[in-house]
C-alpha cells in the first residue's frame, strides 16, 4: 500500500514541474520581445523548448525512472534527429566554392 508521504511527495514533484513549465512559457514569451536577430531567436526558443520537452516526458511520461533501454532508444532517436538537421547544413556547405 502507498504510504500518504510518499503520495504528497509525488504531488510536489509534479505541481513544481508544472509551476516550471509554466516559468518557462513566461520566458519564452518574454524572449519574444527581445526582438533578437532570427538566428538567436531560433537558438533561444529551441533551447527552452527541449528543456520543456524534457520535463514532460520524464516527470508527467515517467521515463525518469524506466530502464536503460527506454534511454538507449532516446539516444538512437535524438543521434538520428541531430543527423537530419544536419543535412541542410551539409547541403549548404556543398553548394560553397571556396
Amino acid at each position: 500500500m502507498t504510504d500518504h508521504a510518499d503520495i504528497d511527495k509525488h504531488v510536489r514533484t509534479y505541481i513544481l514541474v508544472f509551476v516550471t513549465l509554466l516559468a518557462l512559457t513566461v520566458v519564452t514569451v518574454a524572449v519574444s520581445y527581445l526582438h533578437l536577430p532570427v538566428g538567436q531567436a531560433i537558438a533561444v526558443a529551441l533551447l527552452i523548448a527541449s528543456v520543456k520537452g524534457a520535463l514532460v516526458a520524464a516527470f508527467f511520461m515517467h521515463l525518469i525512472s524506466e530502464r536503460k533501454l527506454v534511454y538507449g532508444a532516446l539516444v538512437l532517436t535524438l543521434i538520428f534527429f541531430l543527423a537530419i538537421m544536419c543535412l541542410p547544413v551539409a547541403q549548404w556547405l556543398d553548394h560553397i566554392h571556396i
